[in-house]
């Protein structure tokens, strides 16, 4: 028995209407935006979400069509999980080292198309004796302290409010200068680690 037929619900159980708004509001639509989209009546998603009309499969594949969604998928076990909007300090993920903070905006960042970060170099930290290089633009902005960027040949010290903007495939690095933290919030598309 595979996983998903272990926690997959059985037809008694399954909550049709619920579903539909589960997969509705995890895609950010409204019920007249989904009935636009699907070419139904706008009070047909109500009635279906509170399991006062029961829709034919056909109509149901019309629905999923405009989330889109296929029957198989909505009948499934996993719902689609619906990233936060908002992230606290607290929860930002820590993907760096000591010296080199890199706080990231989300966890998982398969699905997104950037990777946002707050940066904090300590005093004479560094991104590494070896030049980093990866298939993406990143940019940022200094928010306090100064910092050294290379990329390729040149060299530059930006200073707060200064901001860089680069294709990554070309050879880079990053270093705190002076006695004071380095604080960096900086974007990377796609996301590159």
């Amino acid at each position: 028995m595979t996983s998903l037929q272990a926690t997959a619900p059985s037809l008694a159980e399954f909550n049709l209407g619920e579903r539909l708004r589960q997969l509705r509001e995890a895609h950010g639509l409204s019920q007249r935006a989904l009935a636009t989209r699907a070419g139904v009546a706008n009070g047909i998603i109500s009635m279906i979400e509170q399991n006062r009309s029961s829709p034919s499969v056909a109509t149901l594949k019309k629905i999923l069509d405009g989330i889109p969604l296929s029957l198989g998928a909505f009948f499934g076990a996993d719902l689609p999980v619906q990233e936060p909007v908002v992230y606290r300090a607290h929860e930002l993920t820590e993907i760096g080292r000591p010296g080199l903070s890199y706080r990231q905006v989300g966890r998982n960042l398969q699905s997104r198309a950037i990777q946002l970060m707050h940066e904090r170099l300590e005093p004479g930290a560094d991104s590494g004796d070896d030049m980093l290089r990866h298939d993406s633009e990143e940019g940022g902005i200094v928010l306090r302290g100064h910092l050294e960027l290379t990329v390729g040949e040149q060299v530059w010290e930006l200073g707060p409010g200064d901001a860089y903007y680069f294709d990554s495939r070309h050879p880079h690095r990053f270093r705190a200068l002076g006695s004071e933290t380095v604080e960096v919030v900086s974007a990377c598309t796609p996301p590159s680690f």
